[in-house]
């Protein structure tokens, strides 16, 4: 298991006592340095952190992730008060398509429904019909008429996976996760060469040719739980760096093994628990919505949910 710096601790308390103090919740995704993820309330994949949130009784989120993530905190708690500790915390795939240019291409396809990746920002998805998550994606187009075109934005990768396992034709926005598509195929075979016994869970965001390749494809939640139950000692894992920590911490018997060392994403990374700590003394930098926005992202967001 990830062992946490004993510098940590004592900032560590100084959070705690300030979380109290302004009735907060920390959330942090799987992909956070490792003691923010330990000082964290929740720690999960996006959507599901800020579901959980959504439960509380807090009245402060402080979302340790990047800004996309904040946003639909936000979305789903908009009496509360979101906080994103870093706030240049972007995420270049959720950049790689905008409400203009979604309208412009709607434009073009006007009987298209358009499924979004809640990797993406609030103007984007109150654009859409649908959004999705890796997990849920392709329930989400099973749900969609057979007879309907669909525009899938903005991962062309994991767009290319629901398509081969929906069995549907799907028009693919050209966006990208920076970390995943680095991912190779002969990085898989590497490991494979590495470590023959593992068994090879990759992330749905990674290249087609690298889930060819995978023994299963998960969802950063589905492989935790996938790793928990599998029988399997040795695993090689296909997504950002972080998911190690909570995956060690919740299998410490079974070994994982990175795929590359280039799976670190640096906007995950930004934050600190000096930030974690800033954002909670000042009360910023805050993340809100328009409601304008607001209401047309939480409607998609909502016929997701609704899917059984």
């Amino acid at each position: 298991m990830v062992q946490l710096n004993s510098k940590f601790a004592e900032l560590s308390e100084e959070i705690r006592a300030l979380k109290k103090e302004r009735n907060a919740v920390i959330l942090a995704h799987l992909y956070q340095r490792p003691e923010v993820q330990e000082v964290a309330d929740y720690t999960g994949d996006s959507l599901g952190l800020s579901q959980e949130a959504a439960k509380t009784d807090a009245d402060v989120i402080v979302f340790c992730g990047v800004h996309f993530m904040a946003e639909t905190a936000s979305i789903l708690s908009p009496e509360k008060t979101v906080l994103l500790p870093e706030v240049k915390a972007g995420c270049p795939m959720a950049d790689m398509v905008t409400a203009d240019a979604l309208r412009r291409k709607k434009a073009e396809y006007p009987d298209a429904v358009v499924v979004c990746y809640v990797n993406s920002s609030a103007d984007v998805k109150a654009e859409s019909d649908i959004c999705c998550t890796s997990a849920n994606a392709v329930e989400v187009v099973n749900s969609i008429p057979e007879d309907k075109r669909i525009l899938f934005v903005p991962d062309r990768n994991l767009g290319h996976y629901v398509g081969l396992k929906a069995n549907r034709d799907i028009l693919l926005w050209e966006g990208y996760c920076n970390t995943h598509d680095k991912l190779t195929d002969q990085d898989i075979k590497a490991a494979k060469v590495r470590h023959p016994k593992a068994v090879v869970l990759v992330h749905p965001e990674c290249r087609p040719e690298v889930v060819a390749l995978a023994d299963q494809v998960f969802s950063t939640s589905g492989m935790i739980k996938y790793a928990e139950q599998s029988e399997a000692q040795e695993f090689i894992i296909g997504t950002e760096s972080g998911i190690l920590h909570e995956i060690q911490k919740r299998c410490p018997d079974k070994t994982f093994y990175l795929a590359s060392n280039k799976m670190v994403c640096p906007n995950m990374k930004a934050t600190s628990l000096e930030k974690v700590k800033w954002a909670l003394e000042e009360m910023q930098p805050r993340i809100m919505v328009p409601e304008h926005i607001r209401d047309k992202a939480l409607s998609a967001v909502e016929r997701m949910i609704a899917i059984k």
